[in-house]
């Protein structure tokens, strides 16, 4: 959404974009990472030193509202924490590792195929998704490849 759209639906809602709310913006869209509340506050604060804890809460939830920003729990991997993005990229699908949290984002034919299928078998006009996927990245799935065989050669019996 260019920045007159997150203008216009924030001012359809009664809501300014201040200089606060641009730079939370700004961090969760441009930042590469999916920040929880706390991480999205310590970056803010750097912009902006006067920035506080309430004031990133209230406009997360403003944001979520006004449909500018989507809230994930990434497979709760780190804990019970929200992370959050921007709703201005492509659908995609969210690939965690389930052993070091590394996320990886798909972008592909089939997540699209995937959601005209449901509207097409289910006759629903599908407005968003939200797509988790969990596994191992190749870091973690050689590891426990690794442990595998270690656990697996059991030494000789001793007589």
């Amino acid at each position: 959404m260019p920045p007159t759209g997150i203008q216009d639906s924030l001012r359809g809602r009664g809501v300014r974009l201040t200089r606060q709310r641009r730079i939370l913006l700004d961090l969760i869209d441009g930042s590469g990472l999916h920040l929880d509340a706390e991480s999205l506050y310590q970056l803010a604060k750097e912009k902006d030193p006067k920035l506080n804890r309430v004031t990133v809460y209230r406009s997360l939830k403003l944001f979520k509202e006004g449909g500018l920003v989507d809230e994930l729990d990434l497979m709760h991997h780190s804990g019970d924490q929200h992370y959050y993005e921007t709703r201005l990229k492509q659908e995609h699908a969210h690939v965690i590792c389930l052993r070091c949290g590394r996320i990886e984002e798909y972008f592909g034919e089939p997540l699209r195929e995937m959601r005209r299928q449901v509207e097409l078998d289910l006759g629903f006009e599908v407005q968003l998704t939200r797509t988790e996927i969990g596994g191992y990245c190749p870091h973690c799935k050689a590891l426990r490849a690794q442990e595998t065989k270690v656990g697996q050669a059991v030494p000789p019996a001793a007589n």
